[in-house]
């Protein structure tokens, strides 16, 4: 059995994120044949095109995560009604320098969650803008907008019986889809 190697891109560096804890209990939706790894966003330079020619070891990092990954989850907050800079800027890093994107080709899923009652709706479409630009295909339906509330997730981590059912369809789309972009 193949093994599908998903780097998930949490947009929040906060140590109790929402989206964190997210991408954890999404991850245990996923069927034994994938693998989910974090990539770390929060010790990256600032975008600047003047270091293009010699990246930081921290994008070169990055990078090589993204290339080895089969498949991307993007797990955002929504800062100011778009994504995060930290995310955005996570991007810029891995897309440069022009011409030697790491993102391209790799299937993606886009999700979020906020306490606030849109979900993360538009930080979401803002990098599905910017993720279509890149050449990365992203799961277009189910869409995710996830209102935090109690009980969403178990004590354990795991996704609570109310979303489970709902969560669970998102994951079983996801999954169907970086299988159908498998090389």
């Amino acid at each position: 059995m193949s093994t599908h190697r998903i780097a998930v891109v949490v947009g929040s560096l906060r140590r109790d994120s929402l989206n964190r804890q997210l991408a954890n209990g999404l991850a245990r939706l996923a069927p034994a044949d994938f693998a989910f790894t974090h990539v770390e966003i929060g010790d990256l330079p600032l975008y600047d095109q003047d270091d293009d020619a010699n990246q930081s070891a921290p994008v070169k990092r990055l990078k090589a995560e993204i290339q080895a990954a089969s498949g991307l989850l993007f797990v955002t907050p929504e800062y100011n009604r778009s994504m995060p800079g930290v995310l955005k800027n996570a991007i810029d890093q891995a897309s440069r320098p022009y011409g030697q994107s790491a993102w391209t080709g790799k299937p993606a899923g886009v999700i979020g969650i906020s306490v606030g009652v849109i979900g993360t709706a538009l930080a979401q479409q803002h990098l599905r803008n910017v993720l279509a630009y890149l050449d990365v295909p992203v799961l277009g339906q189910p869409e995710a907008f996830i209102h935090a509330h109690a009980g969403l997730f178990e004590a354990d981590g795991s996704i609570g019986a109310a979303s489970k059912t709902f969560l669970q369809g998102w994951m079983d789309k996801y999954v169907a889809w970086v299988k159908s972009h498998a090389g």
